[in-house]
């Protein structure tokens, strides 16, 4: 991440509809999220987590991916997706999750990936298996948005 990357990371961190989907219910401050950046090393060995900028071909950032829960004694990790409302259906994701499956392989040795999805996200769990993740546990009830909660399915790549 970069200093520039501020104003999206402040909108996804900040858009109430993903906080149902993520470990995240609460707004963060923009000063918040400058520390963030300003003090992220970046090193996923330090940090246990990296936070990556998807560009599209023009360099624009449509969206941002992580690599969290990074185990290294068990050398797997969970990733995380965010696709600007505008930019999706364009490929970006599907484009990202490969990009980040072959870093998680070569870069980072990792056995594995897993992704954490609501059971009623049709679109993501259908990109998943395209790119060769299998639907494992049900997670009951895992997610709540503040008023309901949501089944989600655990999704593993063996790399």
């Amino acid at each position: 991440m970069e200093p520039e990357d501020l104003d999206l990371l402040y909108r996804i961190e900040n858009d109430p509809q993903l906080w149902g989907v993520s470990a995240s219910n609460v707004p963060y401050s923009r000063y918040t999220l400058h520390d963030y950046i300003a003090h992220s090393s970046g090193n996923i060995y330090i940090d246990g987590q990296v936070r990556l900028m998807i560009e599209n071909e023009a360099h624009d950032v449509v969206g941002i991916a992580d690599v969290v829960n990074f185990d290294a004694k068990h050398r797997r990790a969970e990733l995380g997706l965010v696709i600007e409302r505008q930019h999706r259906h364009k490929g970006y994701a599907q484009k990202a999750m490969s990009l980040i499956a072959n870093y998680a392989l070569s870069v980072l040795h990792l056995h594995q990936i897993y992704v954490i999805v609501s059971a009623d996200n049709i679109a993501p769990i259908k990109l998943f298996q395209k790119l060769g993740f299998t639907k494992g546990n049900i997670l009951k009830e895992w997610l709540y948005d503040g008023k309901n909660y949501t089944d989600a399915l655990m999704m593993q790549k063996i790399l």
